[in-house]
């Protein structure tokens, strides 16, 4: 098995970045009969939704396994752990707090800094309620000061044991993959659906700041969105516009309103029955300050200028390919960091996701996942390159901590460092696991040193 590595005088050891793992609440929690429904749940109950045709009433049982899992990252020896708090597992469809969900977290959020864990808190990961959802969902403008309404509840019970909160987990998904191309819950269509739930979640995402900052003064409050940065497959004019329309659509849409009051110029492309509907204030609500963004990184997309004159996305060649079927481009990581440090004024930046899919397969209790291990490998080369250039990069988290659901594939992709029987919930440590061990504590003797 090869080591992950970093050069004793790397930033990543220095004293204040943070290593640490990622989860999401649907994606591990299962304990369905615990909660409120989700679009979740109402999503993989149809037909052709999820691959595997599951669902995420089971997942990880961590609900069940809660004190296990928090070993596993305490044996990991990460400083920090990010988890989405479930919305209809702590909320009524009154608007009231349901005090037993709640319970679960405050009692999580204790153990963990019982452990001296640093904690940090998404409060969307998609799992909106159904009852919102029967309302008109993230196309109606209401479900924003729902969400504003759920932080409010939520956070003065938490408070500050939290040291960050992230609002919202990658609105590209929650708007354009949920609501404009249909693939993820609640799998509606079209770009006016898209554009209107993406400004909506951007506009909850400023509700939320402002209660978020009111309730807990002490803690860290930002946003993650998800970045593939875009390459053109040929040098040709019409290739290099496409790229610029493709990567405006697809990332700056979501970054541009959260640090210039204004979306990106690609809007000017969509008809007026397209465009998002935007009141007076909107974009200046959405633009709070930030503590602090996420970014999730796994690949890049390459684009090309479809027959109809719109960004299409080129399906990379076979080979250096996750899982996922994505391109394992590190380089477009670095690239990506430091465009966007040139071109922002960005606040400290978390690397909040980042990993791979592989065909894992389980000998006995040993998976040898190498491969995984060279891609977090080359993607901590990536980060800290990014860097030595000058970009204020303040942690790095592991996508993921174990195995789960992962989405619309169902349990038919494994992206954890732990990997998990589904059929006993047995958690069964990778290679990838021992060799991001064994890298954190390498990190302790050079910072005793």
């Amino acid at each position: 098995m090869t080591k992950l590595t970093l050069p004793y005088d790397s930033k990543m050891f220095d004293e204040d970045f943070i290593f640490g793992v990622a989860t999401s609440s649907f994606q591990i929690e299962g304990a369905r009969e615990t909660r409120l429904d989700c679009i979740w749940d109402t999503f993989c109950a149809q037909e052709n939704t999820i691959s595997d045709r599951s669902n995420g009433d089971v997942a990880c049982d961590h609900i069940a396994h809660w004190q296990q899992d928090i070993q596993l990252i305490c044996d990991l020896g990460v400083d920090a752990y990010r988890f989405s708090i479930s919305w209809p597992r702590v909320m009524h469809a009154d608007g009231t707090l349901n005090e037993t969900g709640l319970a679960f977290y405050i009692e999580l959020i204790d153990a963990l800094k019982a452990k001296g864990k640093k904690i940090f808190v998404t409060m969307y990961h998609w799992d909106l309620p159904q009852y919102l959802e029967d309302e008109g969902g993230w196309l109606n403008r209401d479900t924003a000061y729902a969400f504003a309404q759920y932080c409010d509840l939520v956070s003065q019970r938490i408070g500050d044991k939290v040291d960050a909160y992230t609002t919202l987990n990658e609105p590209f998904c929650a708007g354009y993959l949920s609501y404009e191309m249909g693939v993820h819950a609640p799998g509606l269509t079209g770009r006016k659906n898209g554009r209107q739930a993406s400004h909506h979640l951007l506009l909850a995402h400023g509700l939320a700041m402002q209660v978020l900052r009111k309730n807990c003064p002490s803690a860290d409050v930002g946003i993650v969105i998800n970045v593939h940065p875009g390459y053109a497959l040929t040098d040709s004019a019409e290739d290099i516009e496409a790229t610029k329309m493709g990567t405006d659509y697809l990332f700056h849409w979501y970054i541009d309103p959260l640090l210039k009051q204004s979306y990106p110029s690609v809007m000017d492309k969509l008809s007026l029955e397209e465009r998002p509907d935007i009141l007076e204030g909107d974009m200046a609500l959405i633009a709070q300050p930030l503590d602090f963004i996420g970014m999730n990184y796994y690949t890049r997309n390459v684009y090309k200028m479809g027959d109809d004159g719109w960004f299409e996305i080129v399906t990379p060649e076979p080979g250096n390919l996750t899982e996922m079927g994505w391109e394992i481009v590190p380089e477009a990581m670095t690239k990506m960091l430091i465009e966007l440090d040139q071109q922002y004024d960005l606040p400290p930046m978390y690397i909040t996701e980042n990993g791979a899919a592989m065909p894992d397969v389980r000998q006995g209790n040993r998976i040898a996942d190498q491969n995984r291990i060279d891609y977090f490998q080359s993607h901590f080369v990536a980060v800290e390159a990014a860097m030595e250039a000058g970009v204020n990069i303040k942690g790095y988290f592991a996508w993921s901590l174990m195995d789960n659901f992962e989405w619309a594939l169902g349990y038919s992709k494994r992206f954890g460092l732990i990997y998990i029987d589904y059929e006993t919930q047995e958690r069964v440590w990778k290679d990838s696991a021992i060799a991001y061990k064994n890298m954190l504590a390498s990190r302790a003797l050079v910072t005793h040193e």
